[in-house]
């Protein structure tokens, strides 16, 4: 007889995260890590991004030893320094002013915390080209999508999509805060595979 199926958390309160771990059709339930996501002095962007997932998912992991758990996190770095999340409309068009016709990268992170003990991590650097934005085009969109709590004041789940040029990535999906092609495969790892008939 197969071992049954460990349960799955997702580490994340985010709805565009529940949103994706939905396609994969299988059953989960959610529990926040709520973690201090404070960054140490002059740490890089990717290691920060990496510490984070994998802090979030280690915290839920130790209140659930018996499941699967996955963390994430997401970040946004422009000219060797992180974009913070605005908190208000005028510091939003003021990030969004300064990278209009810039190259930005937007960091993802996913770990997964397994019973047995082991993590499984992984990252991918969205590289992306913004557009050249006038400053009607901007107020447009921060009165429209008001992006207060997203790094970079770009919603890009949503209509901040329409501020990119172009981007580069091994998973179309990374960009939205959980690349669902390495989801997927880590969840595999783990003893989690939506298309297994067991």
């Amino acid at each position: 007889m197969p071992l049954p199926k460990p349960d799955l958390i997702l580490a994340s309160g985010s709805a565009t995260r529940r949103h994706l771990l939905d396609r994969l059709q299988i059953p989960y339930t959610v529990d926040p890590a709520d973690i201090d996501e404070t960054l140490a002095a002059n740490e890089p962007a990717e290691q920060a991004c990496r510490r984070l997932a994998r802090t979030k998912a280690d915290r839920v992991a130790g209140r659930h030893p018996d499941a699967v758990v996955l963390g994430s996190d997401q970040m946004l770095s422009w000219r060797g320094g992180l974009l913070g999340k605005p908190g208000d409309a005028e510091t939003a068009c003021r990030q969004l002013a300064e990278i209009a016709g810039e190259a930005i990268a937007f960091h993802v992170a996913i770990s997964v915390a397994c019973p047995d003990g082991r993590r499984l991590d992984w990252h991918e650097t969205v590289e992306a080209r913004m557009r050249e934005l006038t400053h009607g085009e901007i107020a447009r969109y921060v009165e429209i999508e008001q992006p207060f709590d997203c790094a970079g004041s770009m919603r890009s789940e949503g209509l901040g999509i329409c501020l990119v040029e172009r981007m580069e990535s091994r998973d179309p999906s990374a960009i939205l805060g959980m690349p669902m092609i390495a989801t997927a495969r880590l969840l595999r790892e783990a003893g989690i595979d939506p298309l297994h008939s067991g």
